[in-house]
């Protein structure tokens, strides 16, 4: 054992790391250290293979009930929105006036369970960070979901490294910065090592939906469950074509020495590769980090390989102080969720609608969900209008709205009928605006400039 990874398997164990998250972690040090780039060149895959529609499935039969009794619906549920101006968890978002994300997430289970009289189980993966506002929230706003602190796993925290010794970062003027989230992939350890892997399987719990609390569109599926069930299959991810829009997200491969199907991410692709990687023609599907988990053969697998999941590592090259571009150079260490696809034998994807791909990363995001655009439903599903084909509106913002309190005076225009809106400058909408096709609106003056009532379409408009 090298002296680095003494000293961060000290650090972890000093500040109560789970033992299978340092396991995980120690793992990708030792393949950062080993010098492995962890690189996929596009010589050793080709475009994925396999790949069921979502229309192709077998959905025949009437969906057994008794399904939702062995499957757990998990959220991931750590982030804060600071990069949108929030500084509580980003899950508390309103879609509606008085109607949170997480208010959406609840509806949708106990809308199942009393739908079905299955008792789907409910867990979100909470950090530090969000832990008190998400059980606060819950038990105030949502009680008949149950005890918050029956609804939660906490994830783990991973030390940042000093890039040129890789060894654990030391930041005196704020020792919270020497530690990071290590990606979504930490749900497999902290599943095993909070001991709710054991828990869930003890009480029959088989079948694992896990997607994150953002994505509005991640909504438990009859048709993909009964699939994964009735086809025992050991892990599923659902994946959606890629647009030009997405063409800098990872997507779908199959590698050539084994035909197993991988995950391959940007930071993963050499730069002589960056445009096949980014043809969205050749390498067709991303990844939506909806992911279907057999339960039973996660723990097998996880059994053989010494309680870990053998996955690839990233390293991101950052400042410890994101904030401070002098601070010491570091590397995050970071596992993707969706890459323990090539961990498991008959792993497979589904091809699903692009409905179920509605994440909420930024404001434009927000205002086009807070539109006459999406429906929302009595059992927390947002939809599309029916009239949009699936096809949602684009919103472009400039910098003017990248914080959500800049959204509270610009106003609602109806978006049912747009395809594109970019907004810069500072505007306001008065009631009775609607927005048809692509429209561009510019205001060049740092005084709010009002946009009439009346019908926008295919236009540009300078104010």
């Amino acid at each position: 054992m090298s002296q680095a990874e003494d000293r961060i398997r000290q650090k972890m164990e000093g500040n109560g790391v789970m033992h299978s998250a340092i396991l995980a972690f120690v793992r990708a040090y030792q393949l950062i250290a080993s010098g492995r780039s962890g690189l996929i060149p596009e010589s050793k895959i080709t475009p994925a293979q396999s790949v069921l529609h979502y229309g192709e499935l077998d959905c025949s039969d009437a969906f057994d009930p008794r399904l939702l009794e062995k499957t757990v619906v998990i959220k991931l549920n750590g982030g804060l929105g600071t990069s949108m101006g929030l500084e509580k968890v980003k899950s508390l978002l309103e879609v509606r006036p008085g109607v949170a994300f997480l208010d959406l997430m609840a509806r949708q289970i106990l809308s199942l369970r009393a739908e079905t009289g299955g008792q789907v189980r409910f867990l979100l993966m909470n950090s530090k960070s969000s832990s008190d506002d998400t059980q606060s929230y819950l038990s105030e706003a949502v009680p008949e979901i149950g005890d918050p602190s029956e609804l939660e796993i906490l994830q783990n925290w991973a030390p940042k490294l000093v890039r040129e010794t890789l060894e654990p970062v030391s930041y005196p003027d704020n020792p919270e910065l020497e530690w990071c989230p290590p990606g979504h992939a930490d749900v497999y350890p902290t599943l095993e090592g909070s001991g709710w892997l054991d828990r869930l399987l003890a009480d029959g719990v088989k079948y694992a939906f896990i997607s994150n609390s953002d994505n509005l569109g991640a909504v438990l599926d009859p048709t993909l469950l009964s699939y994964f069930a009735k086809g025992d299959v050991p892990f599923l991810m659902e994946v959606t074509r890629r647009t030009e829009a997405d063409k800098k997200g990872g997507h779908l491969a199959t590698r050539k020495g084994d035909g197993r199907l991988i995950l391959r991410e940007v930071a993963q692709c050499p730069n002589a590769d960056l445009t096949s990687f980014q043809d969205v023609e050749r390498h067709q599907f991303f990844n939506t980090n909806n992911i279907w988990v057999n339960l039973e053969k996660l723990k097998a697998v996880m059994s053989v390989t010494g309680g870990v999941l053998e996955l690839p590592v990233i390293r991101n090259a950052k400042t410890v102080d994101p904030r401070d571009s002098s601070s010491a150079a570091i590397f995050q260490l970071e596992q993707a969720m969706g890459s323990a696809i090539e961990c498991f034998d008959g792993a497979a994807a589904v091809n699903v609608p692009r409905s179920r791909f509605a994440p909420v990363k930024g404001t434009s995001d927000l205002f086009a969900l807070r539109s006459d655009a999406y429906q929302i439903g009595e059992n927390g599903r947002v939809q599309l209008a029916d009239s949009r084909d699936g096809k949602p509106p684009v919103v472009n913002f400039s910098s003017d709205y990248k914080l959500v309190d800049a959204l509270e005076g610009l106003g609602r225009p109806s978006l049912v009928e747009a395809d594109v809106l970019e907004i810069s400058g500072p505007v306001k909408f008065a009631e009775g605006v609607v927005i048809r096709g692509k429209v561009t609106i510019s205001n060049d003056s740092s005084e709010v400039k009002i946009i009439a009532p009346g019908v926008y379409s295919d236009q540009m408009l300078s104010l």
